[in-house]
């Protein structure tokens, strides 16, 4: 078995094939030097505690694995059963995974600086290392984004005592993830904050010193830029509303795209994930499946029942994981395996309280508020679609989602055995 991606829906599914009995050769391949570590607290205390918080994923003895990492795959081909290594390495394979996850949508603002200049995507470890270090106090942050990595980095930022500018293309934050009313109410708390939100509009241009000196002015600006700022250093940004923002770092949160470049000319259409069939089984255009072959985690869109058997793309750390799992039993059972009936979940700390969210929200054509209270800081949301509950969202309430979750997850296995 041979496991492209060694984070954490690779690592669970490394744990998953020796769980269940496999006792073959294991291979797991990762493009960074790291082992195994847990992503969402980049965006959070890692970026925030005084010492950064320790991200290791728990690796069990007696793994059994060959580690390659720092060794990208670079090529499939699956008729000959081998994927190919940077290195030229060539690994033949009975069972393949694909988890080689995603990477941070960039390079899309015109006057882009280059690399160290403060302009920084979030993604892996190293890319929280490096914002970390330029995240000190009495600089000024603006963030590209206001979706949930965004907010977060946002709020991590406030705390540290930077000025924070928010920019958010939607009318409120997470508008097309959870709706307006959670969206507004997580405006509300960035602004509380004391973060300057910035909705409706984004940023048209970025602004770079030009020229060294106690005093200067960029080439594309009137605005006085810091004094000693360095040729190329990032000043500002130029917002599509036409106002101008003054910045030393500024973060790119506009999303991501699954890392699944190396995967062409394998046959399969991976630009948007590696498509996949109700068992975690790639599939080709023609929606046969590709033998040996199965997929898990951002770089994979696995149909959801909740969503009538559509796939869309949810970069959840609860989805690596059971995706991770159930993409293994697969590998090891084929057609016996079952059918993935998992529900999304989703949880976000900014400023103090806890978001959470269980099954599909940005599905939902309606809806309904049990309770809004800003001043306890407390939020109930559910979302229905054509009068069926779809999902549901939680601020400093918690506990009140086990009820949702029953019922999601009792019509996601009525909808899966449908398709056993």
């Amino acid at each position: 078995m041979v496991i492209v991606g060694a984070s954490l829906a690779g690592l669970r599914a490394a744990e998953t094939l020796r769980a269940e009995g496999f006792t073959g050769r294991l291979t797991l391949v990762g493009a960074e030097q790291h082992a195994p570590y847990d992503r969402p607290p980049l965006s959070k205390q890692f970026l925030t505690d005084s010492t950064p918080a320790d991200t290791a994923l728990p690796v069990p003895d007696g793994l059994g694995a060959s580690w390659l990492l720092g060794r990208p795959a670079v090529g499939l081909d699956p008729d000959s059963r081998i994927v190919t290594l940077a290195d030229g390495t060539r690994l033949p394979y009975d069972g393949l995974l694909i988890a080689t996850g995603a990477a941070a949508r960039s390079g899309v603002i015109p006057g882009e600086p280059g690399p160290g200049q403060g302009v920084f995507t979030l993604r892996g470890r190293d890319d929280a290392t490096a914002l970390r270090a330029a995240l000190t106090p009495g600089r000024k942050l603006l963030v590209v984004g206001a979706g949930f990595l965004g907010g977060e980095a946002a709020a991590a930022g406030r705390a540290l005592g930077l000025d924070v500018t928010l920019v958010e293309a939607g009318a409120v934050p997470l508008e097309r993830a959870v709706g307006t009313e959670a969206g507004a109410f997580m405006g509300m708390l960035h602004r509380e904050a004391g973060i300057d939100l910035r909705t409706g509009t984004t940023v048209a241009e970025f602004r770079t010193a030009h020229v060294t000196a106690p005093e200067f002015r960029t080439a594309t600006s009137s605005a006085v830029a810091e004094p000693g700022a360095p040729v190329g250093a990032l000043t500002g940004a130029r917002l599509s509303d036409g106002r101008t923002l003054a910045a030393d770092v500024a973060l790119l949160a506009l999303g991501a795209v699954p890392a699944t470049g190396w995967l062409a000319g394998s046959g399969i259409e991976a630009a948007g994930g590696v498509p996949t069939d109700a068992r975690l089984r790639a599939l080709f255009p023609d929606g046969a499946v590709v033998p040996g072959v199965v997929a898990a985690g951002d770089a994979a869109r696995v149909p959801q029942p909740l969503a009538g058997g559509a796939a869309p793309a949810l970069g959840h750390w609860s989805g690596a994981v059971e995706q991770g799992a159930a993409a293994a039993r697969t590998l090891l059972l084929g057609e016996a395996a079952p059918v993935f009936a998992e529900v999304p979940s989703f949880w976000s700390d900014v400023h103090g309280v806890r978001l959470r969210s269980v099954g599909l929200p940005a599905l939902g054509d309606t809806v309904k508020v049990h309770e809004c209270d800003r001043e306890a800081r407390r939020l109930e949301v559910s979302y229905h679609l054509d009068g069926r509950l779809v999902g549901a969202l939680t601020i400093g309430r918690t506990s009140r989602l086990a009820a949702y979750r029953r019922a999601l997850a009792e019509y996601a296995e009525y909808v899966a055995a449908q398709h056993a």
